[in-house]
């Protein structure tokens, strides 16, 4: 018998294709008072000025980098729709991100429920470090109407990143929970509450 409480926190596996609202349920669980590691915002970090990766990815993709750090949109230019450019940008930023994240892990090793923020989840095999998936799902004319909204983006780039994503309906087959983001956003959160709810009221529960 044991006393109930885990050796580490349970970890929340959040992700959803480009559009879907994931930021913004990210937040949501954050407001449920779950920390939050979003691998985004840790590549922008590392990305920024004075970023630890700065060096190594102009050296390794020359003219794309500045006093601002890395140029964003010239290095997507550049590895986007090229599988071996691409890949060799993500062998320098992953082993980054792994080793932030176990950063973050550490020192939130006594919450009971912690959330990484994971674009690629599925794509980049990263379903098995977590101990739940949620996917973030809305509906597909939502999507692309709220992707086409952002500044830079067009159909050719929206379709070029859809093409290195899981289709949405595969990661709802494959997720433990689904957040349906296509409504208001006060019924987005009452799922986040009550799944939060669960959660924590299964934890709670001894083991024998």
């Amino acid at each position: 018998m044991t006393d109930g409480k885990p050796s580490r926190p349970h970890i929340i596996g959040l992700t959803g294709s480009i559009g879907m609202g994931k930021s913004t349920v990210a937040q949501m669980f954050v407001d449920e008072g779950i920390a939050l590691f979003d691998a985004d915002a840790e590549v922008h970090r590392l990305q920024a000025a004075g970023g630890v990766l700065v060096d190594e990815i102009e050296a390794e993709f020359p003219g794309t980098t500045g006093p601002d750090g890395v140029d964003r949109k010239a290095l997507g230019a550049l590895v986007l729709g090229d599988r071996d450019r691409l890949a060799r940008l993500e062998a320098i930023i992953h082993p980054a991100v792994a080793r932030a994240r176990m950063t973050f892990l550490e020192s939130h090793a006594s919450d009971d429920i912690i959330l990484f923020d994971i674009p690629l989840l599925f794509e980049k095999g990263g379903a098995e470090a977590v101990d739940s998936i949620v996917v973030v799902s809305a509906p597909a004319e939502q999507q692309r109407e709220r992707v086409l909204e952002r500044p830079d983006m067009d159909e050719s780039r929206f379709e070029s990143i859809l093409a290195l994503q899981m289709p949405d309906a595969e990661k709802r087959a494959r997720a433990d929970y689904v957040i349906e983001n296509g409504g208001s956003l006060e019924e987005t959160r009452r799922q986040v509450r009550k799944l939060v709810k669960e959660l924590r009221t299964a934890l709670a529960k001894p083991e024998y």
